[in-house]
């Protein structure tokens, strides 16, 4: 984890104008001398025959913008600052055990046959019932942002 955190890995992607097979690149084309392992040749239309091809690497920058060492130690200063430290590990460990939980129930039902492809139609209905009562038409779309800013200040509160 400090090592993967240590180093940032960016990737890097090159457009390179493509060719049609049998003709070398130009000479004083900077990029010919740059070694790519592998193309993918991607069309972007079929009147116009234009292929470009990506070549992405991945490569490590010395700087990076988070150091391990600060987030330790800011990790340890929040850890001490927490005056029940047993009911975090409590609510923790609660936590742990409830996607343990759900990972089991999720795979008994998913062994059971038909029953995943059956709650997929039910999904799939709710989802076009959804679209059809409240993203369809304006005046439904303008009542579920009413109702998406209600709740928001039922949870948050009136702030005004």
């Amino acid at each position: 984890m400090a090592a993967a955190t240590s180093t940032s890995m960016a990737a890097t992607a090159v457009l390179l104008n493509s060719l049609p097979a049998g003709k070398p690149l130009a000479p004083f084309c900077p990029l010919s001398r740059r070694p790519y392992p592998s193309f993918t040749p991607i069309k972007l239309s079929k009147e116009s025959r234009t292929q470009l091809q990506f070549a992405v690497k991945a490569s490590s920058s010395d700087d990076s913008s988070i150091d391990t060492n600060e987030l330790i130690a800011d990790l340890k200063e929040k850890w001490d600052g927490v005056e029940n430290k047993s009911t975090v590990l409590l609510y923790g460990g609660g936590a742990i055990v409830a996607i343990w939980l759900s990972s089991v129930v999720v795979g008994a039902v998913n062994s059971v046959p038909l029953l995943p492809k059956i709650l997929e139609l039910v999904g799939l209905g709710y989802t076009g019932w959804f679209v059809y009562r409240y993203l369809l038409f304006k005046s439904s779309r303008r009542e579920l942002a009413e109702e998406i800013e209600a709740l928001k200040k039922k949870i948050a509160g009136n702030i005004e």
